[in-house]
């Protein structure tokens, strides 16, 4: 069962019972990209490659590189959006108002599917569906510092599993010794109802149960009490409600094209709109960019109507008669 949960729930944060073939395997990142897996150690940080993309279209500050430009507004929380034929509206939580001709919406899956963002008028039916025939699932690393290390090193030995009677039970543990040397920190992957229980007890409460794990794991070893934890808490965080978005099983390309699809003119982006892609970083680049693509056709070409292929029409070249069409 924890060979299972290393080969799905691990890449998909949910388990194959509920998961859709259609998008897993084979998994388009691995097939396009390669197989090889790096860890990021980078120590400043994943967010300085978006701060690296940003700041070739954003004005920056030519001595510290800093993103100056006034255009970019931060923490500050979309409350509404009020769209109509003649532009959109976006209100903030501190009441400042914003207008535009169109808006893209690139909040999470999680988010769309709570209250925190309120559209006037109320999106269709067909894309609230399509929302939530998604599932927004939740993947948790949690790190642990110990004062010494007590698991093995060296070649063959980044990962081991923990086989519990109980499904995704702290299974995957990873040593960081070849990125972080002489860190003494360990890994643990949960997800799914594991991830939710745990976000929802102490840190120390998490701490007890993974050292209890390690402690049946290397019975000939003299554990020690972990003296630091992070466990982040992206299911309950209002701004994320999940990690990444995954296919269940049921849905397919027409599901994927009325999430991505515009209403009126409001677009929408994210990695849950990347069709190849979705889970990844790299899917949110590239669904950001399509994303601007269908907006500016509208916008400078005038091609302004987005085609839906049917359900289960196998052509991808079915005339405009014979699709589902959504005006922006």
């Amino acid at each position: 069962m924890v060979v299972d949960y290393f080969q799905q729930d691990f890449e998909f944060a949910e388990p194959p019972r509920v998961t859709s073939l259609q998008n897993t395997h084979p998994l388009s990142t691995f097939n396009n990209f390669g197989k090889d897996v790096y860890f990021v150690a980078d120590q400043r940080g994943y967010e300085s490659v978006v701060h690296h993309v940003a700041g070739q279209y954003l004005e920056t500050d030519p001595e510290s590189n800093d993103i100056v430009d006034p255009r970019l507004k931060l923490n500050m929380v979309v409350r509404e959006i009020t769209y109509s034929h003649n532009g959109v509206t976006v209100r903030t939580d501190d009441d400042k108002v914003y207008r535009a001709d169109y808006v893209i919406v690139s909040a999470s899956l999680g988010v769309l599917q709570t209250d925190l963002i309120r559209f006037e008028p109320q999106l269709p039916s067909w894309k609230t569906m399509s929302i939530y025939q998604f599932d927004m699932a939740v993947y948790t690393k949690i790190f642990l510092k110990f004062p010494e290390r007590f698991w093995p090193s060296g070649p063959g030995t980044e990962f081991f599993l923990y086989a519990s009677g109980r499904r995704g039970y702290y299974p995957v543990w990873q040593q960081l010794e070849m990125q972080y040397p002489g860190s003494n920190v360990l890994l643990v992957t949960v997800t799914d109802d594991e991830s939710r229980r745990i976000e929802q007890q102490s840190d120390k409460q998490t701490m007890t149960e993974a050292v209890e794990v390690l402690r049946k794991m290397f019975p000939g070893k003299d554990v020690p009490e972990a003296t630091e934890i992070l466990v982040p808490r992206w299911w309950s965080n209002r701004f994320f409600k999940g990690t990444f978005s995954n296919w269940p099983i049921g849905v397919s390309r027409y599901e994927f094209d009325l999430i991505r699809a515009p209403v009126g003119r409001v677009y929408f982006t994210g990695e849950h709109t990347s069709e190849k892609y979705n889970g990844y970083v790299h899917g949110a680049y590239l669904a950001g960019i399509d994303s601007a693509d269908i907006l500016i056709n509208c916008t400078k070409k005038k091609m302004c109507s987005y085609n839906v292929q049917g359900k289960h029409d196998q052509s991808k070249d079915l005339p405009p008669s014979e699709r589902l069409q959504h005006q922006k």
